[in-house]
């Protein structure tokens, strides 16, 4: 099944893009920049693409992601650090995100005559991120078979969507995805900061896959507080 990727540059999206290689016909990777401030996560797409031999498109939705203010991944909210169940890490919520970047992905398949679109949601985000639940990606799905009737079938692909990030993990070990080509860190700095929420999820989900982690943290252990006290 020719399928689009959307691919951030993160672990879960990189591992997701090799997985469609290996597995389907990948037409190419889909990245967005919304204005994050970890818009370096791009960089980590754009290379997945040439090691995969792929398209890589990147849509322009900055102006888009400055109307959506209040969150700390495009506004001047700081990025808290901590476990994804602490309640700060809503500050992360970027509103109506992954349907306006599904919307998007869409229309290009079908413009492109692709049968799918993947999307690396996992079980993990179910907690804080309402746009990666399997209620919405049902709905979703619903909503863009009414949208585009009798002009294109796109299936939306959610292979991870009632797996755990370690499961992740394991699947990319098992693909050979380069772990340390990826980028996470919310905070978009010089190395993975290894207290955000987004870090402190990739570091337990290396321990709890049992593979080691090749990261390069500026706190490789603070996520050890942050999984005890949650």
């Amino acid at each position: 099944m020719r399928t689009l990727v959307i691919c951030s540059g993160g672990l879960d999206s990189v591992t997701l893009a090799h997985k469609a290689a290996a597995e389907r016909d990948l037409a190419g990777l889909l990245s967005f920049d919304y204005g994050q401030r970890h818009v370096k996560e791009l960089g980590s797409a754009a290379a997945c693409a040439r090691r995969l031999g792929v398209p890589h498109s990147v849509v322009d939705l900055r102006s888009v992601g400055a109307a959506l203010s209040g969150s700390a991944l495009t506004g001047d909210v700081a990025v808290p650090d901590g476990h994804y169940a602490e309640e700060t890490m809503r500050l992360t919520v970027v509103p109506n995100r992954n349907a306006i970047m599904l919307a998007v992905a869409f229309g290009m398949a079908a413009a492109e005559k692709a049968e799918a679109v993947a999307a690396a949601v996992h079980g993990g985000d179910h907690f804080i991120y309402p746009d990666c639940r399997p209620g919405f990606v049902a709905a979703f799905q619903a909503m863009q078979d009414a949208a585009l009737q009798g002009y294109a079938e796109v299936a939306l692909w959610t292979p991870y969507l009632h797996g755990s990030k370690a499961d992740i993990v394991r699947d990319g070990a098992r693909l050979g995805v380069p772990f340390a080509e990826t980028w996470s860190c919310y905070k978009g700095g010089a190395r993975h900061c290894g207290r955000c929420g987004t870090c402190v999820e990739r570091r337990e989900a290396f321990h709890l896959a049992g593979i080691e982690d090749p990261t390069a943290y500026d706190d490789p252990e603070f996520w050890r507080a942050a999984v005890e006290g949650r």
